[in-house]
């Protein structure tokens, strides 16, 4: 009986270590892929100067520090490692931040597109660099609110003497009361309401505008109502990250390995998930940023094959 208790622990530190090694995978790929992105933003002049790509590399960034400090809590879990506090207090703001700024930029986005499509003789005006930068700032600043909220209440009630005590590093530990819990989620979900209400609203109208357009107009226009659609399914993700803590805590309680598969599964699929269609949405469909994306690849590889 020890034996096959022996063998069954085995065999799901194999499983879950296997995952572990997927994860790092994919968020290599992910990172190499975002990083080319990137790059390819500064390489070319006209990306600068335009609000949706000034957007599209904010979410970049965001996304890429996101996937490396959620990969480096993973990490730490899952070798069960201890960090002292305030270094754990540092990761939670980092991550509590840009949680937000991803899916509040994403609005943005759709604001934008909802202006060039419906309001296309002010679009010059309203999108400028100078009230892009104005805008990003706006973004941060509204991304910190829920940090500052919950570490001040932290602040309030932990003793000196905890911010140098080891422990694993995890969101929980900054939640004292149940009610601080409660209080983070419903900061959250208002949030996500008022970017799901600014979604509709802009799917809405765009959509009257496609209806009365005509030819090439139509055209543009239905496609713009496509990636409308795509960033409300990544903030429809992003939405259910929320509630996912709710439902581990609950399975925690009765089954140890379901809730391990269910915190990967939840990990992959709302976190990780959202994080990469980003590219997909802006790097890929978007005709001139694929265009330079192609270029400077093929560049490389030209290069490359000269060096050779």
């Amino acid at each position: 009986m020890a034996s096959n208790n022996s063998f069954l622990w085995q065999s799901n530190f194999r499983i879950i270590n296997d995952r572990v090694i997927l994860v790092q995978v994919l968020i290599c790929v992910f990172l190499c892929i975002n990083l080319f992105l990137i790059t390819t933003f500064f390489l070319k002049d006209y990306f600068h100067t335009t609000m949706r790509y000034v957007l599209f590399v904010v979410t970049l960034f965001s996304d890429c520090l996101f996937l490396i400090m959620t990969d480096m809590l993973l990490i730490l879990n899952y070798f069960s490692l201890t960090i002292q506090m305030w270094l754990c207090l540092i990761i939670y703001i980092i991550l509590s931040v840009y949680t937000l700024v991803t899916p509040l930029t994403l609005t943005a986005m759709v604001l934008e597109r909802y202006v060039a499509i419906c309001m296309p003789l002010r679009h010059a005006e309203l999108c400028t660099t100078h009230k892009t930068v104005h805008l990003i700032l706006i973004i941060h600043s509204l991304s910190s609110v829920p940090s500052i909220v919950i570490i001040s209440i932290f602040f309030a009630t932990a003793s000196l003497t905890l911010y140098t005590t080891g422990r694993t590093c995890s969101a929980e530990m900054f939640s004292t009361y149940q009610w601080q819990e409660h209080l983070r989620s419903a900061i959250s979900q208002f949030y996500f309401m008022i970017m799901c209400m600014i979604i509709i609203f802009s799917y809405v109208q765009i959509m009257k505008v496609a209806k009365a357009a005509s030819g090439n107009n139509k055209k543009s226009t239905w496609r713009g109502l496509r990636t409308v659609i795509l960033h409300a399914f990544q903030l429809l993700l992003c939405l259910i990250q929320l509630w996912c803590p709710f439902i581990e805590n609950v399975v925690l309680q009765t089954d140890l390995m379901l809730f391990i598969n269910i915190r990967y599964f939840n990990y992959v699929t709302f976190i990780l998930a959202p994080r990469c269609l980003s590219p997909l949405i802006y790097g890929l469909r978007d005709d001139l940023f694929f265009q330079a994306v192609r270029y400077y690849a093929l560049s490389g590889l030209y290069k490359k094959q000269l060096l050779g």
